[in-house]
């Protein structure tokens, strides 16, 4: 499956933001890589600003140019607020539902769990990151699963109430997604308005 796979931590300083999860480098040197990274740069231009805000949500949540934008087009289309529609269809991707509900500590984690089939739903295993939850369905770790180091790891001390939208069973190592996250439900750091003025331009 087409992912991005270059240098994580270039992007995260790019940013400024732990996008791919936490970074220590931005500690360290939190300011935007390459030679003149340190020092003043020229003010970006309108179109710059919205550029970055589509890319830094690709990056957040792992889709490549083609799929972000049929997902945009899909979010055009929808009745609601087109931005909060986008940002809506990107939380309900399976590899970041896996991610929500504290199976893998990051959304490339959860895409590898979803790939090598550790995962299913209602039931079912789906080994497809781009599949789209619906309300109702429960997402599980796969039973000869349970005892992988990095879902135990990842689960431990995971606060499950702090997303309100899903609910998690530690019985059976299973989440439900109660309904779509409102706007106010997903903590993200992205101005989905601007990248509906971006694709708007184009």
């Amino acid at each position: 499956m087409a992912r991005y796979t270059g240098p994580k931590s270039r992007i995260a300083r790019k940013f400024g933001e732990a996008i791919f999860g936490a970074d220590k480098v931005l500690s360290k040197r939190n300011y935007p890589p390459g030679q003149h990274g340190n020092s003043r740069r020229r003010k970006t231009s309108e179109y710059g600003i919205m550029l970055a805000e589509k890319q830094k949500a690709k990056y957040t949540y792992g889709v490549l140019e083609k799929q972000f934008r049929n997902m945009f087009e899909k979010a055009a289309s929808h009745s609601g607020i087109t931005g909060e529609v986008l940002l809506q269809s990107l939380e309900c991707r399976l590899d970041n539902v896996v991610y929500r509900l504290g199976i893998a500590p990051t959304r490339a984690a959860a895409r590898q769990l979803v790939n090598h089939k550790h995962i299913t739903v209602d039931g079912q295993v789906v080994n497809i990151a781009s599949y789209s939850v619906k309300p109702g369905q429960i997402i599980a770790v796969r039973e000869k699963s349970k005892s992988l180091e990095v879902i135990a790891d990842s689960l431990a001390g995971f606060n499950h109430s702090k997303y309100a939208w899903m609910e998690w069973d530690e019985a059976t190592k299973s989440g439900k997604m109660l309904h779509k996250p409102e706007r106010a439900d997903i903590p993200e750091n992205i101005k989905e308005q601007l990248i509906v003025e971006l694709y708007s331009k184009n």
